[in-house]
């Protein structure tokens, strides 16, 4: 549904574009793609100066490009981090000392003012968060489920990875719920282009959602039940061991980082 799916990322049209996509990213091995995700949040993480971070989500950027994902469905799909980001750093930004840039508000609790200070670790801050998102979202745009539930399956232990493959497939019985209580709502004249003049109607079809969940979820163990399920989702595939090169472009990238560290940060000799 085009109304849920502009602001939330929608796992059917995730796992149409895993599914269906036959981009460069597709053919790289599911290994490969967990050990950069790892790298990219070590390098998050370690890297201090607002240029590498920007140069980082520039190359992630450039990688979701070159996997042909839609760069129009990103934006939308930023909300949610935006906010975040918004709620976190946006404070950090008026608080943190430096040189105001614009003059001072003088308010009754004080005076605020956006400091250049505030405005590079606001920088620094989206800059973090959209690149894990942006580069989480290329892996999941573009791995198969088969290959998805083979990797948890083998990084989780039990029970944790049967969780998150029911949860990832109850996900789509929660949004076929929503969407009917969404159609059902507009049928009768509801209007959602505001939030807090209908946030009862809101809090009335969140609640709505999440009963009807639950019966669904029954139904759907019993059935699963009925088939033999006894609480284990058996997996038939097998991902093999990622190639020499891409290997190589996985243990480079952890070096860089740690060699970043040791550098700058703890100031070791090369």
């Amino acid at each position: 549904m085009t109304t849920l799916s502009n602001h939330v990322p929608d796992p059917r049209l995730i796992t149409a574009f895993s599914e269906r996509g036959d981009g460069p990213l597709h053919r790289v091995n599911p290994w490969t793609k967990v050990g950069v995700v790892g790298a990219l949040v070590l390098a998050v993480t370690v890297f201090d100066r607002l240029g590498l971070l920007v140069g980082l989500y520039g190359v992630v950027l450039g990688v979701y490009g070159l996997a042909g994902l839609p760069f129009r469905r990103l934006a939308g799909w930023y909300t949610l981090p935006m906010l975040f980001i918004v709620s976190v750093a946006g404070p950090l930004a008026v608080l943190e000392p430096g040189t105001p840039i614009g003059g001072i508000l003088v308010t009754p609790l004080g005076e605020f003012s956006v400091t250049w200070t505030g405005l590079v670790l606001f920088g620094e801050l989206s800059c973090r968060s959209l690149t894990v998102v942006t580069f989480t979202l290329t892996a999941s745009m573009t791995t198969k489920y088969a290959d998805v539930a083979y990797v948890l399956g083998r990084l989780l232990p039990r029970p944790i990875d049967q969780i998150a493959l029911l949860t990832y497939r109850f996900t789509f019985i929660m949004i076929e719920a929503l969407e009917e209580l969404v159609k059902a709502a507009l049928s009768r004249g509801a209007n959602f282009s505001e939030f807090w003049s209908n946030k009862q109607l809101y809090a009335r079809i969140l609640g709505m959602t999440m009963l009807s969940a639950i019966e669904q979820s029954d139904r759907l163990v019993k059935s699963m039940e009925a088939r033999g399920y006894d609480g284990y989702l058996t997996l038939y595939g097998d991902v093999s061991r990622p190639p020499i090169h891409e290997l190589c472009v996985v243990v480079g990238s952890y070096v860089a980082v740690v060699g970043y560290a040791a550098v700058t940060i703890y100031g070791a000799g090369l």
